[in-house]
């Protein structure tokens, strides 16, 4: 499938030069104001007329034409032509981060820290568990007077 490339030639019918215009002077909106240009004039001129009208630097503001950012170059290399609209915005520090840093350490900030407590051992696991097993019923044994082994929960009097 070719793609095709995005002009900004918008409704050529509905825009007629003004009365007295030559065909090199072409009429673009930009800002919400009618701008009087030719197709030589460069995007920075533009850019320049726009930050001077709003008392902005420059440097701060880009142009876009249908989502197209224009940088640098003459208004007739990017396509614009008579009754173009160019959108202005303005730089944004920061660039794209991936993925969302809004909720960051959310659950960690969220969950109640508790303290630890005091003087409770933790029980054994493992080989350390079996090994003191086998050393409480068969080494440590206490011989007890002859009769039945009792379990560790027996009532039973001695």
């Amino acid at each position: 499938r070719k793609s095709r490339r995005l002009t900004c030639w918008p409704f050529f019918p509905l825009f007629p030069l003004p009365p007295g215009a030559s065909n090199t002077t072409m009429q673009i909106f930009v800002q919400q104001q009618v701008v009087d240009v030719t197709e030589q004039t460069s995007v920075e001129e533009v850019l320049a007329l726009v930050a001077a009208a709003n008392g902005v630097d420059s440097s701060e503001l880009y142009l876009t034409c249908q989502g197209h950012v224009l940088q640098g170059g003459l208004l007739a290399d990017h396509a614009i032509a008579h009754g173009a609209t160019l959108d202005v915005n303005g730089r944004l520090l920061g660039g794209k981060v991936h993925g969302s840093l809004a909720r960051a350490g959310k659950v960690k900030g969220q969950t109640p820290k508790v303290e630890k407590a005091e003087g409770k051992k933790k029980k054994k696991t493992g080989r350390a568990k079996r090994r003191m097993q086998y050393n409480k019923r068969f080494v440590d044994v206490v011989p007890g007077f002859g009769g039945k082994k009792r379990g560790p929960n027996s009532n039973t009097p001695q």
